[in-house]
């Protein structure tokens, strides 16, 4: 009998474990810099099912699902929109380069240019999925020569600024 109950127990554990691996919602921003040659790559990285219950709202023609080509240009357009860069205090504006859907996984990417080669800090404001998920996170590493500098960003956060 205490076999049983255990067994049962380990069971229950086993399944209910893949829906506890995934608590939050959370995205990675990649911002890369190359101060020499003023070019500037910026990668939007979140997990499809985090992207599509906020198609509804940003893609309102489309279907929500990343199936349709229309609910990606949507948010491509959406990302563009609500993502700001400045270098030293001067704005950098990036233009879509190119989206990555593979499974679970959408990158969506942006390309610009500075022209400041001599670069002390970077500004980045950005609020995706506004009223979808509350628990909402997005992480930004801003790499440049080398040295990585990460803030975060969860619904209402304010521009944050990166020093180097």
């Amino acid at each position: 009998m205490i076999r049983r109950i255990v067994l049962t127990a380990a069971l229950i554990a086993g399944m209910a474990s893949p829906a506890l691996a995934h608590r939050g919602h959370g995205g990675l921003t990649v911002i890369e810099i190359d101060p020499g040659s003023g070019a500037v790559s910026v990668s939007h990285r979140f997990a499809a099912h985090d992207v599509e219950p906020a198609l509804p709202s940003i893609a309102p023609e489309a279907q929500p699902s990343l199936d349709d080509p229309r609910a990606v240009a949507d948010l491509e357009a959406h990302l563009g929109a609500r993502f700001r860069l400045a270098v030293d205090g001067a704005p950098v504006a990036v233009s879509h380069a190119g989206t990555v859907l593979a499974g679970d996984n959408v990158r969506v990417n942006f390309a610009g240019e500075t022209t400041d080669h001599e670069i002390g800090s970077v500004t980045v404001d950005l609020d995706f999925f506004p009223g979808v998920h509350d628990d909402q996170e997005q992480q930004v590493n801003v790499r440049m020569n080398g040295v990585t500098r990460t803030v975060v960003f969860r619904p209402g956060s304010e521009a944050q600024t990166v020093t180097f």
